[in-house]
């Protein structure tokens, strides 16, 4: 248990569901604030019906993955007394999170010009797919879509293959995480100010905004990042996926010494001083004729033999499948797996936060049942036991 964690105190509402948006309050969960999701009554957040598996009913692993250590309080935002109950409950928040579609903020009373009477340094943090205004204000959004429009299946994979997804949803989680930072700063700045303010984070601007060097070479100079062969470096050779005896392995030789280090661990010691490899433009311009002195090197022993030659003195990695990566030693041996009792799975592992507060990272708990601290929650706020009867009969929570 990490004492004291530094969000402790902090409330946040979040009307959220499915990836994103629950992925972003995870986070300030994890540095210990109280994260109250906010889930249609009877059906809840989506994925907690995502497949292909379940803890029962209305729970599933893909819903724990993005909902660990939070608070569920049903509640029907499409009622006006639905409105008003969320909004007693914004006067004693710091926070209001969503990650809905970009016009429905303001239809359900979501904004700081909604609620700044009630909370004047109330932060209201706006996670959509394309923003709250403008010609795609209506549009559904998904990661992928991101990816695609955004260049990223351009730019991966083999130079000869069809446009290619990342393995993830990283644009779902760099949105996520640039949301859980920029909440974050918001509440210094209302703690600092009083006042606080609506943000604004978009799927497709992380998306646009993490094609990083490849937009400013291309913006600046004309020139246009393609697909490189064994999904190397645009320029920086060699630093590409080479095949071993058994399997693969990731080689970056980016900074000169380190090509050096390569070469002598390869024992090619002579290799650097070659007119044709000496330079790093030098080996761009030569790269297949390298490759084609490595290769047969690199193939003639297993990855592990490479990896007890190389690693600490070259920057190299194994190339792990997802089981291999999940059970490798180095990742239990940090912590890297967590367990926590689940009420339909004991022992329930995750993947823990890769977050250390003084050293130790925050442990993880499960994801609440729908509806588990509805009661709760309103209670808190004032509510008394008949006027959270009256609210349920009437299908508000």
């Amino acid at each position: 248990m990490i004492a004291d964690p530094p969000l402790k105190g902090i409330r946040v509402l979040s009307v959220e569901q499915y990836g994103a948006g629950p992925w972003a309050s995870m986070y300030l969960s994890d540095m210990g604030a109280e994260v109250i999701k906010i889930e249609a009554p009877g059906a809840g957040d989506s994925s907690r019906t995502s497949g292909p598996h379940f803890l029962g009913a209305q729970d599933s692993h893909f819903f724990q993955t993005f909902n660990m250590g939070k608070r569920s309080l049903t509640l029907d935002l499409r009622q006006e007394e639905g409105r008003e109950v969320f909004r007693e409950l914004a006067g004693g928040a710091d926070a209001v999170l969503n990650n809905l579609r970009g016009d429905q903020p303001a239809k359900l009373g979501l904004t700081y010009a909604a609620l700044s009477t009630l909370n004047p340094a109330l932060v209201c943090v706006h996670l959509s797919g394309y923003g709250r205004s403008g010609e795609r204000a209506t549009w559904p959004a998904y990661d992928y879509l991101m990816q695609a429009e955004a260049g990223f299946l351009s730019l991966t994979g083999e130079p000869e293959g069809p446009p290619t997804r990342m393995g993830l949803s990283v644009v779902d989680y760099l949105t996520g995480i640039t949301t859980a930072f920029a909440l974050t700063a918001a509440l210094l700045g209302a703690a600092r100010s009083g006042k606080g303010r609506d943000v604004d984070v978009t799927l497709y601007d992380v998306a646009m905004h993490q094609l990083t060097y490849p937009a400013t070479w291309y913006l600046n100079a004309g020139d246009v990042t393609r697909r490189r062969p064994r999904s190397g470096h645009p320029s920086v050779v060699p630093t590409e996926v080479f095949t071993t005896a058994d399997g693969h392995i990731f080689v970056m030789c980016v900074l000169p010494k380190f090509w050096t280090a390569f070469c002598a661990g390869l024992d090619l010691p002579d290799l650097p001083a070659e007119p044709r490899f000496a330079t790093p433009e030098a080996r761009l311009a030569n790269r297949e004729a390298l490759v084609a002195i490595l290769d047969p090197v690199l193939r003639a022993h297993p990855t592990a033999h490479w990896m007890a030659r190389l690693a600490g003195k070259v920057p190299v990695a194994p190339v792990l499948t997802l089981p291999e990566a999940l059970d490798n030693p180095y990742l239990h041996a940090t912590g890297g797996i967590q367990e926590f009792d689940h009420p339909a799975q004991p022992g329930f592992r995750t993947v823990a936060s890769p977050i250390r507060l003084d050293g130790q990272r925050a442990a993880a708990h499960p994801a609440p049942a729908l509806g588990a601290d509805t009661d709760a929650v309103l209670h808190e706020a004032g509510f008394d036991a008949a006027a959270i009867a009256a609210l349920r009969a009437k299908g508000v929570i």
